[in-house]
C-alpha cells in the first residue's frame, strides 16, 4: 500500500546552520514554500524544516525537538567521493565506512551529525 517516502520533518534549533550543513555538505537544494517555510530537496524527496522556536506547524509529532532524528540517505555517487567532499567542507565523519543492511540489500555507510545532533547516515548499495 505504500510506495515511497515523500518527505519527513526535522525540528531545528538554528535554521541557517541546518541549511548550510545539508546544502553545502550534502548537496541538497533549499526550497521556500507556503508562507516562507523552508525545506531541503534531494532526488524526488524533501526534508521540511520546522524551527524549534517558531510557531508550531500543525499537525506535528507528539514530542518534536532538535536532535531526535536518525535516518539514512543513499548517495548518488561513490561513498568515497561523498566522504572526501564532507571532509573538505569541514564536516566530521563520526563512524565509517562500515557495512550495514539497507532497505533493499547490503550497503556501506558513513555516519555524521548535523548541527542539531541528528544522526545522518549516508550510504551506497554494494
Amino acid at each position: 500500500m505504500i510506495d515511497r517516502l515523500d518527505h519527513f520533518v526535522l525540528t531545528v534549533a538554528d535554521l541557517r546552520r541546518t541549511l548550510d550543513f545539508y546544502v553545502r555538505g550534502l548537496g541538497m537544494t533549499e526550497e521556500v514554500f507556503g508562507e516562507g517555510r523552508r525545506a531541503l530537496r534531494f532526488g524526488g524527496q524533501k526534508i521540511n524544516l520546522h524551527p524549534a522556536d517558531g510557531e508550531p506547524i500543525l499537525p506535528r509529532a507528539a514530542s518534536p525537538g532538535p536532535g531526535t532524528g536518525d535516518f539514512c540517505l543513499i548517495a548518488d555517487r561513490p561513498l568515497v567521493e561523498v566522504e572526501r567532499h564532507l571532509r573538505e567542507q569541514g564536516f566530521a565523519i563520526e563512524i565509517g565506512p562500515v557495512d550495514r543492511t539497507g532497505a533493499t540489500g547490503p550497503i556501506r555507510s558513513i555516519y555524521l551529525r548535523d548541527p542539531d545532533g541528528n544522526l545522518v547516515e549516508v550510504a551506497e548499495y554494494l
